[in-house]
């Protein structure tokens, strides 16, 4: 794009053809736009125009993105989230610390320092608001990498290159069962009694994925019982679980006060569990407001007081 180009060029566009591939169509892309179809298709035109490159490819029925139509939109995710970052940037002065802190979490992040830092920070820094989401954690590297999140905390299959990553702290799944099941009770199994059990896990427990040492285990140990249902969210894995569907893994540490209630039933490996990482994940091309970089220093600063500068648990 030339300099004349890019004076004359409409960013509103951008954020058009954003929601169109978010929506799939034109027609959703309308409705969320609060616009007539007519205008949204005309704005993809000009789009394409100004560009000079189809971006989807819309005939027959079709709805599919080019190529070219994906890198633009991995591009306009970052910068509609720029763009929606400037009024915190902007108004992110005086001596009372303002601004928004958006974290998105995977659904099974329990980090106590985490909680102390929002607790200290709300304290020492009252006008400042807070919203959470919690997502699969590659939902959370999306967000983050799109500049929709301050920063994201999550397990992290292969790191993005540009993203920076900080392990917090390492966490121990062990294998459970509910009170329905069979082994519920029984002491002294060994993982060879686990190995026709009907499972039920994480959808990310694959060889290839993030909860590889989960997975690892599970095949040299010769684990297979049918998997019968999975989850991407703690909470459902534990559900299934507590239900009988199967038995499963979970983070023991996150559990451990379901387990002295008798909820669940630690089951082995006792020894060595599978051990996952968890990372705070930022994003070095963001601008951050003074909150955000307060709030992660004040929390990467509580790292200092582990011994090889992260978590352990249990």
């Amino acid at each position: 794009m030339n300099e004349l180009m890019r004076r004359q060029f409409d960013w509103n566009l951008l954020h058009t053809f954003t929601v169109i591939v978010e929506e799939r169509s034109i027609t959703g892309a309308a409705n969320r736009l609060l616009l007539r179809q007519p205008s949204v298709s005309n704005a993809l035109k000009r789009l394409e125009d100004q560009i000079g490159a189809r971006l989807i490819d819309r005939e027959r029925g079709r709805f599919e993105v080019t190529e070219q139509g994906l890198a633009l939109y991995h591009e306009c995710r970052e910068i509609c989230g720029a763009i929606g970052r400037l009024s915190d940037v902007m108004s992110d002065s005086g001596s009372q610390l303002t601004g928004h802190l958006h974290l998105w979490l995977a659904s099974h992040v329990v980090f106590p320092p985490l909680d102390d830092a929002l607790f200290d920070f709300n304290r020492a820094h009252p006008e400042v608001t807070y919203e959470i989401n919690v997502a699969t954690s590659m939902h959370v590297v999306d967000q983050v990498l799109s500049q929709q999140a301050s920063f994201g905390i999550c397990l992290v299959k292969e790191q993005h290159p540009r993203l920076e990553y900080r392990k917090l702290y390492r966490e121990h799944f062990g294998f459970f069962c509910g009170p329905s099941h069979h082994l519920f009770g029984k002491e002294n199994l060994t993982l060879a009694d686990l190995r026709s059990e009907a499972f039920v896990s994480f959808s990310t427990d694959q060889l290839t994925d993030a909860l590889a040492p989960v997975a690892i285990l599970r095949a040299q140990e010769g684990m297979r019982g049918k998997v019968v249902a999975v989850s991407p969210h703690l909470e459902e894995v534990r559900r299934l679980i507590n239900a009988g569907l199967g038995i499963g893994p979970l983070p023991i540490h996150v559990v451990q006060n379901a387990t002295e209630r008798g909820q669940l039933w630690r089951l082995p490996p006792y020894d060595a569990p599978p051990a996952i990482d968890i990372y705070l994940v930022t994003n070095p091309r963001m601008s951050l407001s003074r909150a955000e970089r307060f709030f992660i220093d004040n929390l990467t600063a509580r790292l200092s007081h582990a011994p090889d500068g992260y978590f352990v648990y249990p």
